[in-house]
């Protein structure tokens, strides 16, 4: 008969945790020749709560470039500020297009 004090038990063994920070994904706003830049600014200060100055300066961005990141964050936050965004724009007739990317 086996009783606890007979078990061998290794101390020197060890537990490694990886911890591995969630990945952080980015909102991207590309241009479009319909989508009024009036529009853009506002979604930016609504929805991603940026400033008015830069607010104007990401859109002058998108449509300079366009594209441009309109913010950074975890998935489920990025997604559904671009599901928000994208919803608006529908709904006032604006084809604006949002793409969320790994960082």
């Amino acid at each position: 008969m086996t009783t606890v004090t007979d078990i061998d038990v290794k101390i020197d063994e060890k537990i490694k945790d990886l911890i591995q920070e969630p990945s952080r994904y980015n909102v991207i706003f590309l241009n479009d020749d319909a989508t009024p830049m009036e529009w853009v600014i506002d979604l930016l200060v609504r929805v991603f709560k940026h400033t008015q100055t830069s607010a104007q300066n990401l859109t002058l961005e998108i449509h300079t470039n366009g594209s441009a990141v309109v913010g950074t964050y975890s998935y489920e936050i990025a997604e559904q500020k671009a599901i928000e965004s994208t919803t608006a724009s529908r709904e006032n007739g604006f084809p604006l297009q949002i793409k969320v990317e790994v960082e």
